[in-house]
């Protein structure tokens, strides 16, 4: 069973985050040759101030 873990920064809406699990578990059974069934995404929202870019928060950045 292929499993995915994505991390993202918190603010996409639910819309966008079906899309994402849908398109990322098609690429994957289609790389892997594995059913679609079988494969689990699993989404990890990080808020904004808990991501850092070049020694600065996302949140501190405006991203």
């Amino acid at each position: 069973m292929p499993i995915a873990q994505i991390h993202i920064l918190e603010g996409r809406n639910d819309e966008q985050k079906e899309r994402l699990i849908r398109e990322v578990s098609e690429a994957i059974s289609r790389a892997l040759d594995a059913p679609l069934t079988s494969v689990r995404v699993i989404l990890s929202e990080m808020p904004k101030a808990h991501f850092g870019i070049g020694g600065e928060s996302a949140k501190a950045l405006g991203r």
